[in-house]
């Protein structure tokens, strides 16, 4: 008889402060295999950039990753991966990452993770909490590949369920969810994912509402594939994509990122190095 592996139980913590004219990392705490590498500056003082690692390089059933932001007033962190996370078979076992990112009055984080891959048969739990002070911003996306279609394989059995909540002052004023099974016709219908394979959103929370022009040039750029839109409403920028590429769907929403970006941030938009590698 098979031994189940054993899970893996990895929890992260990263505490953003502002000294001056820097954003530094302040404090770091780790338990278990996700780690933080070196912060770099690319794009200057002002913005530390953050490279997260998860050395077993997928989450398997029975693993379950913590993340835990925190930026001070002011402080300003672009957080994002080296490779694609890849969640594997569920073995009767579910998998969870959960993210609770708290961004204090006039922080601004970026979370721009590259996209999970779910395997077939994968039973997997994506959770994020954002809690804004007035005057913070957050910018961030979720890119999603329902099987490895290179290697011929579709989402048959399984699950995917993903949340992302925004709050600003405990009030809420996002919440996006999705709940999938493999083989679900919701993943052919024309009312779900119309049979589109990699599914993108992205999520921005500025200081203030988005002004008319912008939304006007955002409106101008289209994927190379699939389907893409925006939309505004008072408090929130929200982009989706549906299409057959996770590069696309990075490459669609980067150059979003790039009109907005000075709008939320008041910086020009910065593309990690770690994207080029």
């Amino acid at each position: 008889m098979a031994v189940p592996r054993a899970a893996w139980k990895a929890e992260l913590t990263l505490v953003y402060r502002r000294t001056g004219d820097r954003s530094v990392l302040a404090e770091r705490r780790h338990e278990g295999p996700l780690v933080v590498q070196k912060p770099l500056y690319p794009e200057g003082r002002g913005v530390c950039h953050s490279i997260l690692v998860h050395a077993p390089g997928g989450v398997a059933g029975g693993d379950a990753l913590t993340v835990n932001l925190s930026l001070e007033p002011a402080a300003r962190a672009l957080i994002t991966t080296p490779s694609a996370t890849k969640w594997y078979k569920a073995d009767g076992r579910f998998a969870r990452q959960t993210g609770h990112f708290r961004v204090a009055e006039g922080a601004v984080l970026e979370w721009l993770p590259l996209e999970a891959i779910i395997f077939d048969d994968a039973d997997a739990t994506i959770e994020s909490q954002v809690l804004l002070e007035d005057g913070a911003a957050f910018a961030g996306w979720e890119i999603t590949c329902l099987g490895r279609r290179a290697s011929g394989e579709v989402f048959r059995q399984g699950s995917l369920r993903q949340s992302l909540e925004i709050s600003r002052n405990g009030r809420l004023i996002w919440n996006d969810r999705i709940a999938l099974a493999g083989g679900d016709r919701l993943l052919t219908s024309p009312v779900g994912l119309g049979g589109h394979h990699v599914a993108g959103s992205m999520a921005v929370a500025g200081p203030a509402s988005l002004p008319a022009e912008l939304l006007d040039a955002c409106r101008t750029l289209t994927p190379p594939d699939g389907e893409g839109g925006i939309t505004a409403m008072p408090e929130i920028v929200s982009a989706r994509y549906l299409g057959g590429s996770a590069e696309h769907a990075k490459n669609y929403f980067e150059s979003i990122r790039h009109v907005l970006r000075p709008w939320y941030a008041a910086l020009q938009a910065h593309r990690p190095r770690i994207w080029d590698s």
